[in-house]
Formats: structure tokens, sequence, C-alpha cells
């Protein structure tokens, strides 16, 4: 360790001294109340399962589609409560995990799948508006940065491919002078700014507005209602909670990185802790000495990426970096709190931004992200079609699990859409292996990948072979 290290490290650990180990944006005094728990039994003509993004979307758009439909919705705890408030609130128009993802795995319809994630999130827009839904929302693009040499090249070569390909619209590459004049890190090397293709919002704003408009279509909300089983009734399902049961036509799962009550789609994921810091309001002095005016998300280039923004009252939310499976794939709240991390994330706080030493971090959280091999969400149906389910966002559904949601209605009405057409939507991932075997490939890759960023982003022989096999590992 160098001299003065130590000292350091003491420092930055200090700044986390007043900071509560609960998500920034659910500890809020205007928090609604959740709604009763269902007891007793219910019948409906659709069921949603899951009061986060997905199953949210999925009531409103059903209503949407036909207002005389008789949607219920139950939730395990509270809406909001899980990833949808516990993200970093970037809503990109990706339905992919990113252009590059796409365009290696769906090459032939990746102009389609853009046109689509973007019409997706102008009517996430839209509908913000048509219900007065005050989430924070500002659509200020994103800035990918590089913060080493080889980082910076491959963003430049990323950026000519995506100009021969046709799909650079809106999106510039930055010199180290650009990027620094968007935002002045003395880190930032490059940087490609997508202009128009992600939107801050505050996460579980937008989880509690979507809940408040299903209510006012005549959406059903159960809260503190969690789905117990699910079986085939006569012409339908039926869904047992602790103090009722639930008789639908059709159910639609937005369960997530929660085990799935269709058994067999439970290997097709697995849960991800990732963890963020929010600092205290910025003064304007320390706003200023950022440079940062036009308020856009970033992102490093790292395999081990950070992923930061500025809030409305002007603090900087910091995460990323650790991703941590736990063995066997438990989600459990001891793991949404975790100090090492913190630490970590505070450390490369200040190494970004020395300026703003002295700032501390008033909330530090963490929570699970539904993981799967390929990074894009997956789609499906079960017990003949009288079931929908969509899982596997891997930490980029705050936009796309509105598409999810139109996905899972079309898939339940039987029709054929250019949703449903989609090469990505008639196909999946493939599963993860049973323990121990899914451990020791998830640790190996995180392995891996830390050498790589340690070495001019050069891959082994263990990530080569990931890459030909289409797998992957991220947060």
């Amino acid at each position: 360790m160098a001299p003065g290290a130590m000292s350091r490290g003491h420092r930055w650990t200090r700044s986390l001294s007043d900071a509560q180990p609960v998500p920034y944006w659910l500890d809020d005094p205007g928090r609604p109340r959740p709604e009763p728990a269902l007891t007793g039994a219910e019948t409906c003509d659709l069921l949603v399962v899951g009061g986060g993004y997905s199953g949210l979307w999925t009531a409103l758009l059903a209503k949407e589609r036909d207002p005389g439909r008789d949607v219920v919705l139950v939730e395990g705890r509270e809406a909001g409560w899980a990833a949808s408030g516990r993200n970093g609130g970037f809503c990109a128009a990706s339905l992919t995990h990113g252009l590059a993802n796409g365009l290696a795995r769906w090459p032939d319809e990746i102009h389609k799948l853009q046109e689509l994630g973007v019409r997706n999130l102008d009517e996430i827009e839209a509908a913000l508006a048509r219900y007065s839904l005050d989430c924070d929302f500002e659509r200020t693009g994103e800035i990918d940065v590089a913060t080493e040499p080889h980082q910076a090249a491959e963003l430049r070569a990323w950026h000519a491919e995506t100009e021969r390909h046709g799909l650079a619209d809106g999106i510039e590459f930055l010199d180290a002078d650009a990027v620094r004049g968007q935002v002045d890190s003395p880190t930032f090397l490059a940087g490609l700014h997508d202009r128009r293709g992600v939107a801050m919002l505050h996460p579980a704003k937008l989880a509690w507005g979507l809940k408040r408009a299903c209510l006012g279509l005549g959406v059903r909300v159960y809260e503190h209602t969690p789905a117990l089983t699910l079986k085939p009734y006569g012409a339908g399902m039926a869904v047992r909670t602790p103090y009722g049961t639930i008789r639908a036509r059709t159910v639609a799962l937005g369960t997530n990185v929660f085990p799935s009550l269709v058994r067999r789609v439970r290997a097709y994921t697995v849960p991800v802790y990732d963890y963020a810091l929010m600092t205290e309001p910025l003064t304007p002095g320390r706003l200023a000495s950022l440079g940062w005016r036009n308020r856009q998300g970033l992102g490093d280039s790292a395999h081990q990426f950070h992923y930061f923004r500025l809030t409305a009252d002007n603090r900087v939310l910091w995460g990323g970096y650790d991703a941590i499976y736990p063995y066997g794939g438990r989600v459990r709240a001891e793991y949404d709190d975790r100090p090492e991390t913190y630490a970590k994330l505070a450390g490369h706080f200040f190494t970004c931004f020395p300026q703003l030493e002295g700032v501390r971090f008033t909330h530090a959280w963490g929570g699970a992200i539904d993981t799967c091999s390929r990074f894009a969400a997956f789609f499906g149906t079960a017990h003949q079609g009288r079931v929908a389910y969509a899982a596997g966002y891997t930490g980029l559904g705050v936009g796309a699990t509105r598409f999810g949601a139109d996905v899972m209605l079309d898939l339940l009405a039987g029709e054929r859409t250019e949703r449903t057409e989609l090469e990505m939507v008639r196909t999946k991932p493939l599963p993860f292996p049973p323990e121990p075997f899914a451990w020791t490939g998830i640790a190996l890759t995180k392995w891996s990948l830390a050498r790589a960023d340690a070495h001019g982003g050069r891959r082994n022989l263990w990530l080569k072979t990931m890459d030909r096999l289409g797998l992957g590992f991220d947060s």
C-alpha cells in the first residue's frame, strides 16, 4: 500500500458515517400508504402478480387496451419496494441492454428493436403527461465515459461501427477535452454521448405514480399479498394468497428476481446484488466545480462499471462496480446492506471527483437484479397460454418493462404483433447450471472481468469461450 493510502481510505470512509442503510428513493415522507391486503376470495379477467414496474405497466396497459377488463394486481410487500424503488433511475430506450448487446445477438432485427425502443420511451414520456405522474423525468441522455486508454480506443471504434450500421443517430464521440467540457473529472479520457436515448427519473415516484394511475382506472390493488401457488382452475387459473384465493381467466407474472410461480422459468435468472450511495445535496459551488450543467446520466466503460447521475435536488447517486451473486441464488434482506462495498464505492467516488472531497453520503443501499445470461429480457407463456411472464431485464428494466408488459398482453391475447414476431421475444437465454456450478462459473467470470479491466481490456480464454457461447454475467 502506498504511503498515505491508509489515511486516505479512512478519510473516504468517514464520508459514510451518517449514511442510512435504506434506499434514498424510498426514504420519502410523501410515500403513499399501502393498499389493504386481500382477505377472502376474488375473481377477475386478468390477475397481475408483482407490484414493480413490470406488473404496474401490465395492469395499466391492460386497462388502456380494454377499459372494461376486470384487473387485479397483487404485491407481496408494497408497490416499488424492490428493484423498482432501488435502481439508479436510468430510463433507457434500449430494449436489449445496450446497442452493442442487441447488435451482437439480433443483428437482423436491430433496427426494428431500436425503433421499438425509442417508441417505447416516447410512450413512457407521454404516459407521464397523460396521468400527471411527477417522477422528476428529464430526458437528458447519457454519456459512457472512458477512464483508461484502451477504453477510449474501444469507444472510438464502437462509434465507427455504429456509423457503418446506420445506428449512430444522436450518438456523438467526445474526446478528452469534449467529455470534460460536459462533466469535469480528471479520470475521463473520452466519451460516447447518447443525446436522446436515456432519461433520468425518480424510480420510486414512477412506481407510486403508476400505482395511482392503475387505481384511477379501476385496477384493484392488494399489497402485502404474496402469491403462493399458481394452479389451473376450470378454464382459468387460481392463485392462492395467505388470506384468500384469486380465480382469473389469465395471469401475468411480473415477479422478475423472485422465484417464478412457473418453476421451469427459475433456471433462466439469478439474483445479482448491486449497491449504491447517495450524497448530500451539493452546494452551488461544488456543483459548479463539476461543470455538470446538462445533467446527463453517466457510466464508465469498465467491465466492473459505475453509474452516476444528479437528482432533482442536486445530490449525486454513485452505484455499481460490485456485482454480488449469493451462493444458491437466494434473495434475502440481509444481502441489501454491504458496508465493504460502500467503502469501495466511496473511494472510487472521490477518485473520480476529487473536487468533492468533504461531501458526505446520506444513504447507502443494495438490491437484487434479475440477471439472465443474454442480459436482455425474455418472455413466454405457460398453462396453455393462460399465463404469461417476462423476466431477466438485468438491471436495465426501468424503460424496457413497459415493452415487456405489452409483450405479455400480446401473448395472453394470442395475437401476432410486431413484438411477438421478434426473434428476441420468440427465443430464450441459456439457463444457469445448478449449484455449485453456477457459483463457480460466476465467480470465475467476475475474476476474469476484473483481470481484463486491469490488463488493458484483454480477455482471457474463459471470457473468449463465454463470448463464443453467447453467455455473460453483468449487473
